[in-house]
């Protein structure tokens, strides 16, 4: 299928960010800031995307120069930049950075970051408009947003412009995760509070309410009555790593489920939104979560299963990671069934995976037809036929294809399964910007449907913590182990609810 265009790479490109800002990076020095935010920050200024009115704050404990920090971003862009740096784009952005040496328990520290705050807004005409960014490690979230409020740094009381952002993990659980919305909600507003999942910058992730809501001829088959079942599964070939210690608290239920796969299926799964905006994209988000609901013990021990990779194809097992327990008994994989259980998915099975150490790195949902009513080809001649599919391919490419049955040449009927497929790269002629890209020009211009809200993602920890408390307590279903590069444990199909279902790798 030709999906080619006519149109030039720059009409593709959103409006900038215009409201004055100090974005601020608390722990400014580290891997994340590294790379993933400064090479966003350099792509959003080489397109002109950034305010015109923005400096860049890092902040850390350990005390650096400005020209320091701005060596070490420098090199992160040299690094991870999705395309090479123009000298004088990268150097008009470092001359607009800055570093603040910072102890959150230090008073004097501060006031020593506030007065360094008022004098960059005085340099570059800011104004006092602040984007808060943690890039700490989650267990220091609560003791620095606390400190930001207490030293006037926060969004309530007056404060015009200032918003914060936070990554996942969003908490540990449902009670962790009201605790930590309540500390934010504090110092403030729930509409100045941005919790990022960097899957959902990705292009395909945004392009699904597009794909839905805007082309006529599919929506209306996105429901019980069309539908046989869903699938989403996000794969990596990678094991933990470095992670490991990070592993052992989290889990594949935590660390992807939670998140990851539980927004992609409220994006598949949801209503159409009264409009096209933050709040009621996310009110429809937060109905298809409530519509699953906690499982019983019962459900968790039919509807899931957990497993974890062992030493295959001269790769260790988790058990052998660095960090890891040598008894550990987190699981790096989880497959699930879950049930929408409202008018227009009652019925309709969604199947969940994700895992470490899989037979390589992937991220789809899969929309499986039912197939025809009075089936009129089944003769032997037509033994390779398979349901009609709708297939959103996240990585490592982003697109999207229909499969469905066709005639193969010749005098015979014969027919055969074949694809129309739409590929982002090829299609628009320019690569897709980072998922980290899209994220920080939304928080940057406050546009928050692509961010998590509190009640949404307290909602999602409601059903994972069912599932965590009953492999906890009632231990089924067994933890079993797979092979490195294979696609998780046998008993993976075991979730299914029709026998001719099987996991789907487009």
């Amino acid at each position: 299928m030709s999906t080619s265009t006519d149109y030039f790479a720059e009409s593709f490109l959103p409006r900038p960010a215009r409201n004055p800002c100090v974005l601020v990076l608390f722990g400014g020095a580290g891997a994340l800031a590294q790379r993933k935010l400064a090479p966003a920050l350099y792509n959003l200024a080489q397109d002109r995307l950034l305010p015109r009115e923005f400096a860049v704050l890092g902040s850390a404990r350990t005390p650096r120069s400005d020209d320091a920090y701005r060596d070490i971003l420098r090199q992160a862009v040299q690094q991870h930049s999705r395309r090479p740096p123009k000298p004088e784009v990268l150097e008009s952005l470092l001359r607009q950075t800055y570093y603040q040496p910072l102890r959150p328990d230090r008073q004097a520290d501060w006031k020593e970051l506030g007065r360094r705050l008022r004098e960059i807004d005085d340099r570059h005409g800011t104004t006092g408009g602040r984007l808060l960014y943690l890039c700490t490690p989650p267990e220091a979230y609560a003791s620095l947003i606390s400190a930001i409020g207490r030293h006037g740094t926060a969004a309530k009381d007056g404060r015009p412009g200032c918003r914060i952002v936070i990554e996942k993990p969003f908490g540990s659980d449902l009670d962790s995760a009201a605790r930590l919305s309540g500390l934010l909600g504090q110092w403030f507003d729930e509409s100045a509070i941005y919790r990022i999942d960097h899957f959902l910058g990705k292009e395909t992730v945004q392009n699904l309410l597009v794909f839905r809501f805007s082309n006529a001829i599919f929506e209306p088959l996105l429901n019980r009555g069309w539908v046989h079942d869903v699938q989403i599964t996000v794969a990596e070939d990678d094991g933990v790593g470095e992670r490991g210690g990070y592993y052992e608290t989290a889990g594949a239920l935590r660390d992807m489920v939670q998140n990851h796969l539980l927004q992609l299926l409220c994006l598949i799964a949801m209503e159409p939104p009264l409009r096209m905006d933050g709040e009621a994209i996310r009110d429809e988000k937060v109905k298809v979560l409530r519509a699953i609901g906690a499982l019983t013990p019962g459900e968790v021990a039919r509807q899931t299963v957990r497993g974890q990779y062992a030493a295959a194809g001269g790769k260790p097992a988790y058990r052998a990671e660095p960090g890891v327990a040598a008894d550990s008994q987190v699981e790096t994989y989880a497959a699930l069934r879950l049930e929408v259980r409202n008018p227009r998915w009652a019925g309709v099975p969604f199947y969940l995976r994700t895992g470490k150490r899989l037979g390589r790195r992937v991220g789809e949902i899969v929309v499986t037809f039912k197939r025809e009513a009075v089936p009129l080809f089944s003769r032997p001649e037509c033994d390779w036929r398979l349901p009609n599919r709708l297939i959103f391919r996240l990585q490592p490419e982003e697109g999207i294809c229909i499969a469905f049955d066709a005639k193969a040449p010749g005098p015979r009927l014969l027919l055969r399964p074949v694809r129309m497929a739409f590929n982002y790269r090829s299609s628009f002629e320019m690569p897709s910007p980072e998922a980290y890209e899209r994220l920080l020009l939304d928080a940057l211009k406050g546009e928050s449907s692509l961010f998590a809200r509190g009640d949404e993602v307290e909602a999602s920890w409601q059903i994972v913590d069912s599932i965590r408390a009953a492999w906890a307590h009632a231990g089924l279903p067994p933890l079993l182990e797979y092979p490195c590069g294979n696609w998780g444990p046998d008993q993976a199909g075991n979730v299914f609810t029709d026998p001719e279902t099987s996991w789907q790798t487009a």
